[in-house]
């Protein structure tokens, strides 16, 4: 009877002990399930950043390829704009010479034209002495000056005083356009073309050859008209000469003056082309 109670009593307490054991072995493997799941969902959000990560990437490279070729395309449109710059600032310098020769060439025909009418319209002169002029005529019309112009440009208007120079000078008769020049400027010293008719005078010099003299008369044109609108003509025209005198440190410095102080003029254009020809050695 007591090996039955003593029995009995080691199986209470066998039971009671397995109870706790048997709860913690579940708790456990609740424990390590849980643990799994956190793995699996940690490996899952792992895939996803990296999934994420590569798109943006992926995105980034699609970026600075388009911000590459937006940069070529700018770099291109940039190009073509300076381009088509150049070429309008090309075709306005042409436009711009062909104009000025146009002016000129207008000019050159109107003086022609004032110079075949001038002396077509001049009395000739017969070598008959039985028939000579009265003295009541040779007093009212006024004598013939050299170059055609009469008496020093009296009765002679400043028009068709200059014009006749200018006659004179498209015709390659240099001595008589110089001559009348100086009168123009001799009969009309404040009018408007007297510093035109100075630089004309150095411009018959330069295409007659005298290159000494066309210096001297730029000189004067520069030092009596300052502030003339034929300066810049001047100061190329002198540089022409200086060149032809083979003073090339003179012509520089005339042409320099020019480009510097009237760049938007005719002359100050073609002085910088005068000195592309004639640059400084190094």
């Amino acid at each position: 009877m007591t090996q039955r109670v003593i029995g009995a009593l080691l199986g209470v307490i066998l039971l009671a002990a397995a109870s706790p054991a048997s709860a913690a072995n579940k708790e456990h493997q609740q424990l390590m399930a849980d643990l799994r799941m956190l793995q699996e969902q940690s490996q899952v959000l792992q895939n996803l950043i990296g999934t994420v990560t590569e798109t943006l990437k992926a995105v980034n490279t699609r970026l600075d390829q388009q911000g590459e070729t937006t940069r070529k395309a700018f770099a291109d449109q940039k190009l073509v704009i300076d381009n088509l710059t150049n070429d309008v600032r090309v075709i306005r310098e042409r436009l711009d010479d062909n104009n000025v020769r146009i002016g000129s060439l207008t000019q050159e025909v109107d003086s022609l034209r004032q110079s075949l009418q001038q002396m077509g319209s001049r009395p000739s002169v017969t070598g008959d002495a039985a028939d000579p002029p009265s003295a009541g005529a040779a007093s009212s019309s006024p004598a013939a000056a050299p170059g055609g112009q009469p008496n020093g440009g009296i009765n002679v208007s400043p028009k068709q005083l200059f014009d006749s120079a200018m006659g004179d000078y498209y015709s390659g008769q240099y001595d008589l356009a110089i001559v009348g020049f100086s009168e123009y400027i001799r009969s009309f010293p404040k009018s408007d073309q007297a510093d035109d008719a100075q630089v004309n005078i150095c411009m018959a010099y330069l295409q007659d050859g005298k290159n000494d003299k066309a210096v001297e008369a730029c000189d004067l044109a520069i030092r009596t008209y300052p502030t003339g609108d034929k300066i810049p003509d001047a100061y190329y025209r002198k540089g022409l000469a200086l060149k032809n005198l083979r003073d090339l440190n003179g012509a520089r410095d005339a042409w320099d003056h020019v480009v510097k102080a009237f760049p938007d003029s005719d002359a100050g254009r073609l002085a910088k082309q005068g000195l592309e020809q004639v640059k400084r050695p190094n």
